[in-house]
């Protein structure tokens, strides 16, 4: 009866006899609350080492992609300007064909030319 009426003042006595102000149930529970807390914040703690790994490494990834990519865009770059040296050189040799045809058509007509006259001024004996 005693007993009652210290519960109904909020006060309770544990398994060692002692004057409790918590009901002994509700003290075991918070121990046990305790006891989860500290598990879920090591469980995060580890969580957090698990991402910031993978963070890094995702990052590191992130840089020899960005790297690639660049050797890539310089490749490309390369290539194109190797290919407008060829069309500018391709262009030159053209002209250049152009102009020696040139010079082998006024050759020829030069050649016709003298090789006529040539013929006119050959003296004829009998």
């Amino acid at each position: 009866m005693a007993k009652d009426i210290l519960g109904e003042a909020g006060l309770h006595f544990d398994e060692l006899n002692k004057l409790r102000v918590l009901d002994p149930e509700v003290t075991q529970q918070t121990i046990e609350l305790k006891e989860e807390c500290k598990d879920f914040v090591d469980k995060i703690g580890q969580f957090q080492k698990i991402v910031g790994g993978l963070i890094g490494l995702v990052d590191q990834l992130a840089k020899e992609a960005e790297n690639e990519k660049m050797k890539a865009i310089g490749a490309r770059n390369l290539l194109k300007s190797i290919a407008k040296q060829r069309e500018a050189q391709q262009q030159q040799l053209q002209a250049l064909i152009a102009e020696k045809k040139m010079q082998l058509e006024s050759r020829k007509a030069n050649y016709s030319k003298t090789d006529q006259t040539s013929l006119r001024t050959i003296p004829v004996t009998g």
